[in-house]
């Protein structure tokens, strides 16, 4: 390990890219507490990671503060200084228009991607700001940057206050000694992307997975950057993105992005169907 070991929190940690994640901050030598929001998740993440005596594993669901503090609580306890804090945990409604929603889906998904986030950026706040330093990351996702699409609505506007809330934060800590920024993956095979994006429309879905096939990168891709990212950013407000405009670009011109299927690779090793807790 190059450098003084941290201590690194993700929220929804227990599968995807916040797995990945822990996974990447353990592998460079530094101390992790990851979190999902029930024990069974957590102990089979658990055991998909190593070694044990820099890991700590915590029920949490972030829509309760109480549940937040404990998780901070308990990695202050174990390690000392929280050093980084991701506020990662998502859900996604059913692809759907808004007035063919359940009730409890839109409510579930608004109260963890943006209350969760304001919940753990609030908690993480005031720890940093008690010791004197952290980097407090959020989650980007479709939608942060203002496009829009049928059946992702809901999911779209959590992640366009959460960029709004990242931004806002970031200049009301801009002398604080706490870095707040944003972490933008761009288009992984995940649970919440298939769940979040498959049409019932077969032709629909073809189209999409065409574009995302082109685009995506896989957890294991994606997850060493940023969590190397992560860790050395000093600029307060930074949003590390993935998948910028120009790769973006480029990938659609080059015919080797227009051959890939990692996508499809993705649904057909999944052994389950993906539900809206898609990220816990």
């Amino acid at each position: 390990m190059s450098g003084e070991r941290k201590t690194c929190v993700v929220t929804g940690s227990t599968r995807g890219i916040g797995l990945g994640l822990a996974r990447e901050f353990l592998a460079r030598g530094h101390n992790v507490a990851i979190s999902g929001r029930s024990e069974g998740s957590v102990n089979q993440a658990l055991t998909q990671l190593e070694p044990e005596e820099r890991i700590l594993g915590l029920p949490c669901d972030v829509r309760s503060r109480a549940d937040l503090q404990r998780l901070w609580d308990a990695a202050a306890e174990r390690f000392g200084e929280i050093d980084v804090w991701i506020n990662n945990a998502a859900l996604a409604t059913t692809h759907a228009p808004l007035a063919e929603l359940p009730d409890d889906e839109v409510a579930a998904t608004v109260d963890t991607n943006l209350t969760g986030t304001l919940l753990g950026s609030q908690v993480a706040l005031a720890g940093m700001l008690a010791q004197g330093s952290g980097k407090i990351y959020t989650f980007e996702g479709f939608g942060s940057d203002g496009m829009t699409r049928p059946g992702l609505t809901v999911y779209g506007a959590t992640k366009r206050a959460v960029r709004y809330l990242t931004e806002g934060l970031a200049k009301e800590y801009a002398d604080s000694g706490v870095l707040i920024g944003s972490l933008s993956p761009g288009m992984v095979p995940t649970d919440l992307l298939i769940y979040s994006s498959r049409s019932e429309d077969p032709e629909r879905w073809k189209k999409s997975k065409r574009i995302m096939n082109m685009l995506g990168d896989k957890v294991e891709t994606v997850t060493p950057w940023l969590a190397e990212q992560a860790l050395a950013n000093t600029r307060q407000g930074a949003r590390i993105a993935w998948l910028t405009p120009q790769k973006a670009f480029v990938r659609f011109l080059l015919p080797s992005y227009r051959r890939r299927s990692i996508v499809d690779e993705y649904e057909q090793g999944l052994d389950h169907e993906p539900g809206p807790q898609v990220r816990s």
